[in-house]
C-alpha cells in the first residue's frame, strides 16, 4: 500500500497545471526562466482541440517535457451550459484573444516568451506525435 501511495505521489508531482490568467503566467516564466504555451481551446465541442489535448497535451511526453520547461496556459470557450466559466475566466479568455488570436482559430497553438512575443504558433491540429511537437518548441526557443 506503502508504494502505491509513493507511485500516485510521483505522479501527482509531475503533473503539470494550466493557468487562466496570462498576466500570471509572464511572472512565472519570468521567475522561472520559461517560455508560455497558450491554447486556444473549446474544450466540449470542438474535436481537433480535444485530440490535441488527449494525444500530445496529456502525454507523458510533454507533460514531463512541461514540468521543466514551460508555462501553461489554456483559453477555453466551452459551448455547454455544464461547462461554462466564470465571469471572470470569460473576460481573461476573451482578453488573450484578442490579443493573440482576433481571428478565432479553433485549436490555436501559441509558444511566447516571457514577454509575450510569439515564437511560434500551431495552427489546428498539429499532425505529429508529442516528441515531434516537443521538437517544435526546442526549435523555436531562444539562443
Amino acid at each position: 500500500m506503502k508504494m502505491l501511495s509513493i507511485a500516485f505521489m510521483m505522479f501527482f508531482s509531475s503533473a503539470v497545471s494550466w493557468l487562466g490568467d496570462f498576466s500570471v503566467a509572464k511572472t512565472e516564466a519570468a521567475q522561472e526562466h520559461k517560455l508560455i504555451l497558450i491554447n486556444f481551446s473549446g474544450s466540449d465541442w470542438c474535436g481537433p482541440c480535444i485530440r490535441l489535448r488527449k494525444e500530445i497535451l496529456e502525454s507523458d511526453a510533454f507533460v514531463a517535457y512541461a514540468a521543466k520547461n514551460l508555462v501553461l496556459v489554456r483559453a477555453d470557450f466551452p459551448r455547454q451550459k455544464k461547462d461554462q466559466l466564470s465571469p471572470e475566466q470569460v473576460k481573461l479568455n476573451e482578453a488573450l484573444a484578442d490579443k493573440y488570436n482576433p481571428e478565432g482559430k479553433f485549436p490555436y497553438t501559441l509558444l511566447v516568451d516571457q514577454n509575450g512575443k510569439v515564437l511560434f504558433s500551431w495552427d489546428g491540429f498539429p499532425n505529429e506525435k508529442p516528441e515531434q511537437f516537443i521538437g517544435q518548441i526546442e526549435d523555436n526557443r531562444p539562443q
